[in-house]
């Protein structure tokens, strides 16, 4: 067996820096709704609170108008996991 650091998802800590940006930015939530073609602002405010995350498509969208990447609106922790030597190695490697 080998023991890797495997990401996970914080979706709390992700709703907070997609909040973060968004105020920085001056973006109101309603402007972002109206980005995102949304009838009311609940999933934004889910995303906010860690309730939900945005889809791939909005993620990027919210990239481009923090002008951040991708990677940094995503928060994850690492939790060690015991997987198989072979698949292990392949992890490693990559």
């Amino acid at each position: 067996m080998t023991v890797i650091n495997k990401p996970v998802l914080d979706m709390q800590a992700t709703g907070a820096k997609i909040k973060s940006l968004r105020k920085f930015n001056n973006i109101s939530v309603s402007a972002l709704q109206q980005v995102f073609g949304m009838a009311n602002p609940q999933a934004i405010y889910n995303w906010e609170s860690g309730k939900n995350m945005p889809s791939i498509d909005n993620l990027l969208i919210l990239a481009q108008l923090f002008d951040v990447a991708v990677e940094s609106l995503i928060i994850t922790n690492l939790i060690e996991v015991q997987v198989d030597g072979n698949i292990g190695r392949q992890l490693k490697s990559a």
